[in-house]
């Protein structure tokens, strides 16, 4: 392939011309599912480099309508809960060098910055309900365990630390609505809240503790199929 037909020179070319030079949308994309909570990767075309999915803002774009964009195009959702978290503008945030020949980019054949500064979003959403969707660049689009994650490019498993942080910071008023189904039992609940905070909890405290918010309504059913007595159903309060 002619490098200059490479679809990372067209993609780039395209973004010089139409977007925002040196700013950049990164997204951080969590699911739960099978007890584990999980961020949604892509891997770069012809490699076996993985990355957060990210995007550039076009000129006549607002920053929140392209982290919206960022976040439809790789999980097919149209209603999303997305937060802004951090801006990342280190001056020196990755080795570039390093990072151009892990994605096997013709580097001679890119104009762009030097330098750029990223708007960090994180996204809560219900992890059956999405359809993982590569890019351009990328040849597959797939879900990871958190503690599972490999050594990203960029500085992108500093920019999923950081994510981490500020939920857990802010835990109490996210809407983790977003990650579970509409039905869910309390240790379900419990273990979203463990992966989140990444420690163990005491289950009667958490179990009172959930009752007294008032967040959560007892179905009559019952979770079927386990190996102790089967626990009630809950869903969030309208």
């Amino acid at each position: 392939m002619n490098k200059y037909n490479h679809p990372g020179v067209q993609y780039f070319q395209h973004v010089s011309e139409h977007c925002i030079h040196y700013m950049s949308i990164d997204g951080v994309i969590f699911g739960f599912s099978e007890n584990q909570l999980k961020v949604l990767l892509l891997r770069w075309k012809g490699t076996d480099e993985w990355s957060l999915p990210g995007g550039f803002i076009y000129k006549l774009e607002s920053v929140d309508t392209a982290a919206e964009r960022v976040v439809q195009e790789r999980t097919g959702l149209d209603k999303l809960y997305l937060k802004q978290f951090h801006v990342f503008g280190d001056a020196n945030r990755y080795d570039q060098a390093d990072t151009w020949r892990r994605t096997k980019m013709p580097l001679d054949g890119i104009k762009w910055s030097e330098r750029t500064i990223s708007l960090g979003y994180y996204a809560l959403v219900n992890y059956s309900l999405v359809t993982p969707m590569p890019d351009l660049m990328t040849d597959e689009c797939r879900w990871w365990n958190i503690p599972e994650v490999p050594g990203l490019l960029f500085d992108h498993n500093h920019i999923i630390d950081v994510a981490l942080q500020s939920l857990r910071r802010e835990l109490s008023d996210q809407p983790l609505n977003q990650l579970l189904p509409d039905q869910f039992t309390i240790p379900e609940l419990q273990r979203l809240h463990e992966c989140i905070l990444g420690a163990p909890l005491d289950s009667r405290n958490f179990y009172k503790k959930m009752l007294a918010s008032g967040q959560l309504e007892r179905l009559p059913e019952r979770r079927s199929g386990t190996s102790h007595k089967a626990p009630y159903l809950y869903r969030f309060q309208p």
